[in-house]
């Protein structure tokens, strides 16, 4: 118990308490439908076309949700803003997403969980505003260990879908789903506060239509085009955004059909993740607090590249190879996810993140969004193709990490001089 981890966890109090305590809540439904979504879609006759044409619906409604997320959150506040678009973003798909007939059901479901959008920006605002700078990596591991830990629940799926088969246990994981995420929404509420920054922003904004709140913008754009080392946020954020989606949409696609592995052996891969990335944060992750962010989050891109190359290399039913691949792509995970989200906390004016997180994730999304359909058509392809194209971001993630830390270095030695 004498952890540092544990330690951090013990001391959280107020709103990252009530954030983080209640996160395994979203992460158990999230982590026994996810390895099947993809499959579920193909099982109702949604072909790698239609599945990527929903996820470029989707990220193109996220679009909007981003763009309005800023000026809803600091109108209604952190707290009711996460609560009251949790509802909509989450609860309401996945019921959508259990009665789901056709393609064009879930293409009214992703429409619907587009507004999440919205709440990771005022969650992200509940989390951070009032934390402890020195405590932010460690709430993020934390955030990134509640989900992972629930992930340990996905081969119980796997036993369902064996023995109830694949769409008679999505729609009931789906509608348990519902349940779950009303519930976090509901407890996040009541355990946390509304920040100081959210009252402040609710007090100047009163009185004001969400559209004369969006059209400050023009501002707060200025500034994160005058910031590089915000730019160099962005990009790293938007590689990481399109390789989750592929990887979330294709994966179980080419190792289903391309690797021929039952579709019931899915839901261990999550749980191999699962169990490397909490071992990796536990046992590595301390050795690594004494380093500058740029030598681990290189690291992690180069073996989030490795994870990539071992999975198009997999021979049929080559589980060992599947397994490397999964080992190593946990280890870039827990390497470069608390530390890319610490990066976006310090890179971003405080007295502005509501409005300078809604513009960075309008830029991620809109650039994302074609990337569904793209990995589709490459999927149909050839189910290699996709991860190809991986392949190739990820390299260029790493060159944007670099950068990113050389300008750091020098802000530093700059900041160092003048002091």
């Amino acid at each position: 118990m004498s952890h540092s981890l544990i330690t951090s966890l013990r001391s959280f109090t107020g709103n990252p308490r009530g954030c983080v305590y209640t996160e395994p809540l979203w992460g158990i439904p999230y982590n026994l439908i996810m390895p099947y979504a993809s499959v579920y879609m193909v099982a109702l006759g949604l072909t790698d076309r239609n599945i990527g044409l929903v996820l470029s619906i989707s990220w193109g409604f996220q679009v909007f949700w981003a763009l309005m997320s800023g000026a809803i959150t600091d109108k209604l506040g952190r707290r009711l803003t996460t609560l009251i678009f949790d509802l909509l973003a989450w609860s309401v798909p996945a019921i959508i997403w259990a009665l789901s007939q056709n393609f064009w059901w879930f293409v009214v479901a992703g429409i619907m969980n587009a507004i999440w959008r919205v709440t990771m920006n005022s969650w992200t605002c509940l989390l951070v505003e009032e934390a402890d700078h020195d405590q932010l990596v460690d709430i993020y591991t934390w955030v990134h260990i509640s989900n992972l830990a629930a992930g340990f629940v996905a081969p119980l799926a796997g036993l369902l879908v064996a023995r109830y088969e694949l769409i008679p246990t999505m729609r009931g994981l789906y509608f348990f789903a519902a349940i779950m995420f009303t519930l976090k929404a509901v407890l996040t509420y009541l355990m946390t506060e509304e920040t100081t920054q959210g009252k402040v922003r609710m007090v100047e904004t009163r009185g004001q239509s969400i559209f004369s709140v969006l059209s400050e913008y023009h501002g707060v754009v200025r500034e994160v085009l005058q910031r590089p080392e915000t730019l160099y946020t962005a990009g790293i954020m938007l590689i990481t955004a399109i390789v989750g989606l592929i990887n979330g949409s294709f994966w179980a696609i080419l190792v289903t059909e391309k690797l021929n592995v039952p579709p019931e052996v899915l839901s261990l891969f999550p749980f191999i993740k699962s169990a490397v990335a909490l071992g990796f944060f536990f046992f590595v992750m301390p050795r690594l607090a004494r380093f500058d962010f740029k030598w681990p989050m290189f690291a992690g891109f180069l073996a989030f590249v490795a994870a990539q190359i071992l999975l198009i290399t997999a021979p049929e039913q080559g589980y060992v190879i599947l397994v490397m691949s999964v080992f190593v792509e946990a280890c870039a995970y827990a390497a470069v996810s608390p530390l890319l989200d610490k990066l976006i906390v310090l890179t971003i004016d405080p007295q502005e993140r509501a409005r300078i997180q809604s513009i960075l994730y309008v830029g991620v999304i809109l650039l994302t969004a074609p990337f569904g359909w793209i990995a589709g058509a490459l999927s149909s392809i050839d189910k290699n193709l996709p991860f190809v194209l991986n392949i190739v971001l990820l390299s260029m993630g790493a060159v944007l990490v670099w950068m990113a830390g050389r300008t750091a270095e020098k802000r530093k030695a700059v900041v160092t001089i003048e002091a």
